[in-house]
């Protein structure tokens, strides 16, 4: 009733869902209306795949219905012919990701050049950390003799999360200094603490700050965070096993040499610590990574111009 409610209301003449927003009666009813519904920017991992075989009789029918799907990369197609959708129906192709998109921040860069500065030395950051990840992180950290010289920076997914993240951090033996108690000079330097990013908003900073980041997510089996932001800061990136939520960008970011993966957070911390240290390394990485994200930018524009095309010809 409040779909139908919704479109008898407002009368669009087209719809976007995005990446893996599918719902079934909202397709529906999109459908019995006459809307044409595309999905951009789509993805679907192995296990979503599996999800929506499973659950075929209900699945099958929205992903059918809908007018076009603009999937990230060949693999995402494959993976959503298998499930139904027209990928192959004019005016459906293979688009490439918006993530790619994303303009970096003169403001985050600058911020976080300052903290740089204030920490006086390289600082190794575990990005959009997910729950099981800082205990691990700081255990390595603490067993890396590596890390001795270096600073380390913590910025937890979920800010509800944040309180729990400084108590982590204190039972691990160190200090957090917290963005949210940070003045206008920033951190202060201590040899016992680890900084803890609990604010929003501000990833671009965080990710300038930092000589390299472990990716969130990719060290449980959680499909990793995205990497293409830190690309586009020029961070490169340690990820775990796990990147199949982004799995054709990790690849690339690999073969580029912005990023380079490892099997546990044992090795993440020690090959991040390395990369830091090593500054010829670090900056060749570094403008790897800004290169990697500027080769593939184009497919905001791309869907962009077929969400025109679509709603022109529903208006026909």
């Amino acid at each position: 009733g409040s779909v139908r409610g919704f479109l008898e209301h407002f009368r669009p003449g087209a719809g976007v869902l995005m990446e893996t927003e599918i719902w079934p009666n909202l397709l529906a009813a999109c459908r019995a209306a006459g809307v044409p519904v595309a999905l951009a920017n789509a993805r679907l991992n192995a296990k979503s795949q599996r999800s929506s075989r499973r659950w075929a009789p209900l699945m099958r029918p929205a992903y059918a219905s809908l007018h076009a799907v603009w999937s990230q990369s060949e693999g995402d197609a494959r993976r959503l012919r298998t499930v139904g959708a027209p990928v192959d129906r004019a005016p459906s192709a293979v688009l490439g990701s918006v993530k790619f998109d994303l303009c970096a921040q003169a403001a985050g860069i600058d911020q976080g050049r300052a903290w740089r500065r204030a920490a006086a030395r390289p600082v190794v950051a575990l990005a959009v950390s997910r729950e099981g990840e800082e205990r691990a992180f700081l255990q390595a950290w603490t067993d890396e003799p590596l890390a001795r010289g270096l600073q380390a920076l913590i910025v937890p997914r979920h800010p509800q999360r944040f309180d729990d993240v400084a108590a982590i951090i204190r039972a691990g033996g160190y200090e957090p200094s917290s963005r949210s108690q940070w003045g206008a000079a920033g951190p202060e330097p201590a040899a016992q603490s680890v900084w803890l990013g609990d604010s929003l908003g501000e990833m671009g900073a965080y990710y300038s700050t930092s000589d390299v980041a472990l990716l969130g997510g990719s060290f449980e089996p959680l499909g990793g965070q995205n990497l293409i932001e830190a690309a586009a800061y020029g961070c490169p990136v340690v990820t775990g096993p796990h990147t199949f939520n982004f799995s054709d960008a990790a690849r690339w970011s690999i073969q580029a040499g912005a990023a380079l993966r490892v099997s546990d957070m044992a090795q993440g911390v020690r090959a991040a610590c390395e990369w830091a240290l090593d500054v010829p390394r670090q900056r060749a990485a570094s403008a790897a990574a800004l290169a990697f994200q500027a080769q593939h930018r184009g497919a905001a524009e791309a869907m962009a111009y077929r969400v025109l095309d679509m709603w022109d010809q529903a208006r026909r």
